[in-house]
């Protein structure tokens, strides 16, 4: 008798053994269900909102580019009325962009510059004294040299230079280099002076009588249309 009871409480004992693995598997099971789906849902939430903030980024960086490109056709028919729409916000595009390829340019920057070198025309044709072409008043050696690098087939400076498109691109990369090796004045100067006069300028603390006279008017007259440009919201 004492052996049915112990045989009877061996298996009772199993039984309850098995239920209890059961029950806990069951469990597991659903906890392990539910995991997955909470972590697959967190996931599908983390991807929306990854979404909307790059939609998010990408409406701002549009509304930048419109709000400069808009910025600089306004500049550009308070100068130039005659100027097609098309060609205009094309220059404006172009100038948008070199902002963006050239960290040390800015939009008002390449504004004030084509603004200063064009006499306040911004006419594609302008041509100087010294030779200088287009927008950025560009000398024909100058360009030739600079559209090896920047991958402009070279035809003739007029080709070239007097294209609006080419030359910001030609100008915007030679005036950024400028800046990068002589600070924002020091480049202004280099620009228009050539880099040994902005060499010995800014060696000399800047002093007087270093810089050309037309030099030493042009870096003020380009700082004052960027600042006027920076602060207008046109």
């Amino acid at each position: 008798m004492e052996k049915k009871q112990k045989l009877f409480l061996s298996k009772y004992k199993t039984l309850f053994l098995v239920t209890l693995v059961f029950v806990f598997s069951i469990s597991m099971l659903g906890f392990t269900a539910k995991y997955l789906y909470m972590t697959r849902y967190d996931r599908q939430i983390q991807t929306l909102e990854r979404s909307l903030m790059d939609l998010k980024a990408a409406m701002n960086i549009d509304a930048i580019r419109q709000f400069n490109i808009e910025k600089v056709m306004k500049i550009i028919d308070r100068q130039n009325k005659s100027m097609p729409s098309n060609l205009k916000y094309e220059i404006a595009n172009e100038i948008y962009n070199m902002s963006i390829k050239y960290s040390n340019l800015s939009v008002d920057l390449i504004s004030a510059v084509i603004s200063q070198e064009t006499g306040d025309t911004w006419d594609p044709g302008a041509t100087s004294k010294a030779g200088a072409l287009g927008l950025m008043q560009i000398m024909p050696t100058t360009g030739m040299f600079l559209a090896s690098y920047e991958g402009i087939n070279w035809t003739t400076p007029e080709d070239v230079l007097y294209n609006p498109i080419s030359n910001i691109r030609l100008g915007c990369r030679h005036l950024s280099a400028l800046i990068q090796t002589y600070g924002v004045e020091g480049g202004i100067a280099a620009y228009n002076g050539g880099e040994r006069k902005a060499a010995e300028w800014l060696a000399s603390n800047k002093a007087k009588g270093i810089l050309y006279k037309e030099t030493a008017n042009y870096v003020p007259a380009v700082l004052r249309y960027n600042n006027l440009y920076q602060k207008s919201q046109l």
